[in-house]
């Protein structure tokens, strides 16, 4: 990664100077709903300058001088990505103080900025007309975790540790949180971050309503790319070849079955052909087909089966009708999972603030999968979901995540900054009383 200078810090990696760790301050100031509904405005504007001009994957120059620009003047050190539009910042506690392990603690919160390949279809006046869209709500991760940095700059004096703000390009498909971790991100403050804490928006969920589980939270995801090798021929005498149409049409619903059989209920595997691609005219049987399948998991052990299964699985179907099949398997992402005490300290203080009614233990993991496993894998933390659908939508017209229709309210960023920057600071100072 590359550091930048910003207005009040000199924020290269060799000439910043590190406040030496001192007493803990006796009390850790946190920003207030207050503060929050004063800097919201602001995360409006911000997000909808986002969401106007998206962008896709690893490369977000327009996402990345954005965000630069709305936390220029802070005093904190900015680090940017050697290989992505990555933004790392640090802000030192001025009341740092060494832990049980001898070190300064320091917390990380993650916001994603990346947006999908999709033509939006909400109708806001700030819609984006590129062909790209925020269809999965970044923009508010991005604002969102904007603002938890500004709330915790205005408390910095008291913060007994520090915090490291990940702006995380790439989390739709190209791994950017493991690029992050490769590039450093977790040991941006110095020594390993000793928790990390991030929120997905939902389109379709109630405004303000936050949700997670301790353990296991969202899918390992894995692809799995089926070509099924036949001979083509004349569609009148299919015969005189081997269709590799018709078994991969069988491919589709075996896989169904053999999950059903042969895998747990209650440790699921959740198996989707998405793509099926074959022949070029009505009369043709074609050489060959593509099948490309995800596969979502919840445990090691049925990611591991998942992978020594089901590729001989297809390779025996297809042999049983004297066709042969080339089969690529890939482990994508890890499964999320939450640590139990951090995601226990994640609900609790979500309903400390806003209360009871507004916080979902869910019962069961979500079939989704996210990037975030990369740092839940490296460290102790927590994930969960926050509502932002629009408050006067009825529920049946609410559209989720990707669809081009999804509308994502801004009414919830302040309680979105609030919200990181106390996880942030509560954890900090649990920490350094550790």
């Amino acid at each position: 990664m590359s550091s930048l200078p910003n207005d009040a810090a000199t924020a290269t990696a060799d000439t910043h100077t590190i406040p030496a760790p001192t007493e803990t301050a006796d009390t850790v100031h946190l920003p207030t709903a207050d503060d929050a509904n004063d800097i919201a405005p602001g995360l409006v504007t911000l997000r909808r300058a986002l969401h106007e001009n998206v962008e896709v994957g690893l490369d977000l120059p327009v996402t990345q001088k954005l965000v630069l620009e709305a936390i220029e003047g802070l005093d904190v050190e900015v680090t940017t990505g050697e290989g992505l539009s990555s933004i790392a910042v640090v802000l030192r506690g001025g009341a740092r103080k060494t832990d049980s392990t001898g070190v300064v603690p320091a917390v990380l919160l993650r916001g994603d900025m990346d947006g999908l390949p999709v033509t939006e279809a909400t109708g806001f006046d700030f819609a984006a007309t590129s062909g790209r869209m925020h269809a999965c709500g970044h923009d508010l991760h991005t604002a969102g975790l904007v603002g938890a940095l500004k709330l915790l700059h205005r408390d910095r004096d008291s913060l007994p540790g520090d915090v490291v703000f990940m702006f995380q390009p790439g989390e739709e498909g190209f791994d950017g949180a493991g690029k992050m971790i490769d590039e450093g991100v977790l040991d941006a403050a110095g020594p390993r971050v000793k928790a990390a804490f991030g929120i997905h928006v939902s389109a379709d969920a109630d405004l303000g309503v936050a949700s997670s589980r301790p353990g296991p939270y969202m899918a390992a995801f894995s692809k799995m790319t089926i070509t099924v090798n036949g001979k083509g021929t004349h569609a009148s005498r299919p015969a005189t070849g081997k269709d590799p149409i018709q078994v991969g049409a069988m491919l589709v619903g075996q896989l169904q079955e053999y999950v059903t059989r042969r895998f747990d209920i209650f440790d699921p595997l959740v198996v989707t052909v998405g793509q099926f691609n074959g022949g070029t005219a009505p009369n043709v049987v074609p050489d060959f087909a593509t099948l490309v399948v995800s596969v979502r998991t919840f445990s090691e052990t049925v990611t591991s089966r998942a992978e020594a299964e089901l590729p001989q699985l297809v390779r025996d179907l297809v042999a049983a009708h004297g066709l042969s099949a080339d089969v690529e398997y890939e482990q994508i992402l890890p499964p999320t999972i939450n640590n139990d005490a951090e995601a226990e300290f994640f609900l609790s203080t979500f309903t400390d603030l806003f209360g009871e009614e507004r916080t979902v233990r869910k019962a069961n993991p979500l079939p989704g999968s996210e990037d975030f496993s990369r740092v839940l894998d490296a460290v102790p933390g927590a994930y969960g979901h926050f509502g932002v659908a629009l408050p006067n939508l009825p529920v049946e017209e609410r559209e989720a995540n990707h669809s081009p229709r999804a509308r994502h309210s801004d009414d919830g960023l302040a309680d979105q900054a609030l919200f990181l920057a106390h996880l942030a600071g509560r954890r900090l100072a649990q920490l350094a009383e550790d």
